[in-house]
């Protein structure tokens, strides 16, 4: 398998894998989604809440916030010397002390304390909960490494998603130069150039096929690459998007050699 970078935007990363088929490329998302791990609330104590909402519901949104997280200083549970009891290897703590006074306060992911400054909301402005004049909220929460197979809350990616590598081409002889593709291509891939109709940016097409069905017979062509695909991942803050790809190819490699030693032991 051969990567290569398309473009990265903030939490964003486009990237182009060649070499793989389909049931790789699935595999490979699926790993992203569901077997790299990442850290999130997973145990809150409520000491004080006398805001209107009800304890279970702001542990639910606690355990919803992204969390920046360090691979290399924490063990998952099931791996750690505490056999998952919660130690400073495996856990983290974070704490939320808020108190409205004489006018309303919005409680957000940025007002929670950790103990590791490494490991903190992936984002400051998520909104946790309103108080009312007077109203006091205190709270304990405990962060763990996760996998997404157990709980989405622990998947690092917003989304991931792959499509084909597009092949568009105009076929001169058959083309009229009408330019009625132009006008019907979402992703403005074809353009009027020198009289011509010809193609740029061809990775964004999505294959729709608007401008084969209002051209002539055979004067555009779409196809695709078999043993390429171009992905899109976007991380949730957890971890950065090329971490994400790095570290998903490694488990996918491991996953591949443990299952080829099973096999050859049979």
């Amino acid at each position: 398998m051969e990567i290569t970078i398309i473009r990265k935007q903030g939490n964003v990363i486009h990237f182009l894998a060649e070499g793989i088929d389909v049931a790789f490329a699935n595999a490979l998302r699926r790993t992203m989604l569901t077997r790299l791990p990442a850290m999130a609330v997973d145990e809150v104590l409520v000491v004080e809440n006398t805001s209107v909402m009800y304890d279970e519901m702001l542990a639910h949104r606690l355990g919803l916030v992204p969390l920046v997280t360090d691979l290399e200083s924490y063990n998952l549970p099931e791996d750690c010397d505490c056999d998952g009891r919660g130690c400073a290897l495996c856990q983290v703590t974070l704490t939320l002390e808020k108190e409205a006074e004489e006018e309303e306060l919005l409680v957000c992911s940025g007002d929670m304390v950790s103990q590791d400054p490494k490991v903190v909301p992936a984002s400051n402005d998520i909104p946790l909960v309103k108080l009312a004049p007077h109203q006091r909220l205190i709270i304990e929460a405990y962060a763990r490494l996760g996998k997404g197979v157990e709980n989405a809350k622990f998947q690092p990616v917003s989304t991931v998603s792959y499509k084909y590598v597009p092949i568009v081409q105009v076929d001169k002889d058959k083309c009229n130069n009408c330019g009625d593709c132009v006008e019907v291509c979402p992703k403005n891939i074809l353009l009027v150039e020198n009289d011509t109709i010809s193609t740029q940016n061809t990775l964004d097409c999505s294959l729709c096929e608007a401008c084969v069905e209002v051209c002539e017979p055979g004067a555009i062509v779409i196809d695709s690459k078999s043993d390429s695909f171009l992905f899109r991942v976007e991380s949730s803050g957890a971890l950065a998007p090329e971490t994400i790809v790095e570290k998903s190819a490694e488990l996918l490699k491991e996953r591949i050699r443990l299952a080829l030693d099973y096999a050859n032991s049979l």
